[in-house]
């Protein structure tokens, strides 16, 4: 409902800028170039958390692109998911470019589908937040990347296993031990990934990192055969020829480094 309430309020009241707070505009034309002008690049933070795959940004975490993603997430601004989608689809699209480059079957734009699969948010956030920032983000990249010809769907096949402490204020080892093991494979996923594609696990931001590789550890380890044994699957059996990769709006700027050596 507050969902509802506010997709109709950004209708119809005068609107600020997301990101530097000008009137009467959701995203500026200097704000959406932050978010949306760079070219995305490859981004990994230092130390990176095993298991983290290739992860491609739009643009760092910092100045309006920050007061961007806040303004979705955390005050409902409903209106910013197009510009952060657009973001993120951008990103997906560098992540499938370097995977045609290094040679990955299947992953030059438009060649088989592309299976977005967000970073679950836990259940009280989004009661608490009214939306869930991330889905919504993913399902606007996913409709970018379809005008552009990429055959694109969104696959909310992961949810949490178990309670996670507040990652806010862990350091890189705290949060990798506090996320461990708590992501699965919806009973219902194995069969939605069956169908093959490139998948992307896609999220907000990243900032260690440990979000990303504990979602896919659990996008390697799918289990419970028919017979309710453990039955690891590799990632090559879940995307066919491809392995996972990532794709977020944003990184630390930090993370971006890697792209200087």
């Amino acid at each position: 409902m507050r969902g509802w309430w506010q997709d109709l309020t950004d209708l119809v009241l005068p609107a600020e800028c997301g990101g530097c707070g000008r009137p009467r505009a959701a995203l500026c034309a200097g704000c959406r170039e932050a978010l949306c002008g760079a070219v995305p690049c490859r981004v990994r933070p230092d130390p990176g958390p095993p298991g983290l795959p290739v992860v491609h940004a739009a643009a760092p975490y910092e100045d309006a692109v920050r007061a961007v993603l806040l303004a979705h997430k955390e005050r409902g601004a409903l209106a910013l998911a197009g510009p952060l989608g657009a973001g993120l689809a951008g990103a997906v699209r560098a992540g499938l470019r370097a995977g045609t480059r290094a040679g990955s079957r299947g992953a030059a734009e438009g060649d088989g589908a592309v299976l977005l699969v967000p970073v679950p948010s836990a259940r009280g956030a989004v009661r608490a937040r009214g939306h869930d920032p991330v889905r919504r983000i993913a399902l606007a990249a996913a409709g970018e990347l379809r005008g552009a010809g990429t055959r694109a769907r969104v696959l909310c096949v992961l949810r949490q296993r178990r309670a996670v402490a507040d990652q806010s204020g862990l350091n890189s080892r705290q949060r990798q031990a506090n996320l461990a093991g708590a992501l699965e494979v919806t009973a219902g996923g194995r069969r939605l990934l069956a169908g093959g594609g490139r998948v992307v696990i896609v999220d907000d931001l990243m900032t260690t990192g440990a979000s990303l590789a504990e979602a896919a550890r659990a996008m390697r380890d799918v289990h419970t055969d028919s017979i309710g044994r453990a039955a690891p699957v590799t990632a090559r059996e879940i995307t066919g020829e491809n392995a996972i990769s990532a794709a977020v709006v944003a990184a630390s700027p930090e993370s971006f480094e890697i792209n200087r050596n």
